[in-house]
């Protein structure tokens, strides 16, 4: 017996990738696909797409599972992350959001009987580190930087669902550990770096990147949704591009500078308020995660459509033309 059109919840549907998905998720209810898809936020978009609902829910506070009921979902997509903090942000409110609100989600969804969890992590949560493989597989260990809070908290998130997989087996996981998202009007930490007027680089350190276009993850959320596989995935196109490869794509010069040099600059200039970054984003930059995609590929059954390179390349060209290729 064939199971019902999937009911989906996601949270941080007003965000950058949140509100494509609802897009997409929105066309599948429409062709039968899905039975539902509402969108849940803290703020509300300035649309909400035909066929999807939205409602007003911060993920830190209770009140969830009451939704989830009502609205018999029976996936939940779970978005909701700090990524780049903003002006004023603070560490305790990054870690409220992020693993305090995974937990909060995570409560709700086992309080009302929701088969399947989606949740978007990152290769941040394999942490930044000098022994790190030249390619990472889902079965290297998750060590993400206590001192790099975006990396620490997906850490924390990454155990506390673990925990749940031996507590609460009946909840299906997937957890995706998602590289660089691109896309033409993507902005963040990253896309701030190559947009400045010389690449910054570590000395000694070929500072990789492995790219995912925003059109490649919202195609695999939606086949996560339908799909029966569970597991861990990392998410990201074939192939890598190092900071050298990334400056000729940009017409760029590449300023390498000691790590000893840059840290001591950061710790002086942040507690001056001169820049956002501290010594800890040195590591950031020298051992950047390198994503292997192959159990992606091989078990999940997604193949990205564009590589790290095309995915570079077209964000380029959209950040030249100022429209929006997709």
């Amino acid at each position: 017996m064939s199971r019902a059109a999937p009911r989906v919840l996601v949270t941080g549907s007003s965000g950058y990738v949140g509100r494509l998905l609802l897009d997409e998720l929105a066309a599948r209810v429409r062709d039968g696909r899905l039975g539902t898809v509402i969108g849940a936020d803290v703020r509300a978009p300035e649309t909400v797409p035909m066929d999807a609902a939205f409602i007003r829910h911060d993920v830190r506070e209770t009140g969830l599972a009451a939704e989830l009921r009502a609205h018999q979902v029976s996936c939940v997509v779970h978005l909701a992350s700090i990524v780049t903090p903003g002006p004023g942000s603070t560490r305790a409110f990054e870690y409220s959001v992020d693993v305090e609100g995974t937990e909060r989600v995570l409560e709700a969804c086992v309080a009302a009987g929701v088969r399947r969890l989606i949740v978007t992590s990152s290769g941040a949560a394999y942490g930044y580190h000098a022994d790190n493989p030249a390619w990472l597989t889902e079965e290297h260990a998750i060590r993400g930087n206590e001192s790099f809070a975006y990396s620490w908290h997906k850490r924390l998130v990454e155990e506390m669902l673990a925990r749940a997989r031996t507590e609460h087996p009946q909840l299906e996981q997937v957890i995706l550990r998602v590289g660089t998202i691109l896309g033409a009007s993507v902005s963040n930490q990253i896309t701030a770096l190559f947009e400045k007027p010389r690449l910054l680089a570590i000395s000694g350190s070929a500072s990789p990147f492995v790219f995912i276009h925003d059109a490649d993850l919202v195609a695999l959320l939606a086949q996560a949704i339908e799909s029966p596989v569970t597991g861990i995935f990392n998410v990201a196109g074939d192939g890598a591009m190092t900071i050298d490869e990334i400056a000729v794509a940009l017409g760029k010069r590449v300023v390498r500078l000691p790590a000893w040099l840059l840290q001591g600059a950061l710790a002086v200039l942040r507690p001056l308020r001169l820049t956002h970054y501290g010594p800890e984003q040195v590591d950031f930059l020298r051992y950047r995660p390198v994503l292997d995609n192959a159990r992606l590929k091989a078990v999940f059954g997604f193949r990205p459509r564009l590589s790290s390179r095309q995915v570079f390349t077209l964000w380029v060209a959209s950040r030249q033309t100022g429209g929006a290729p997709r």
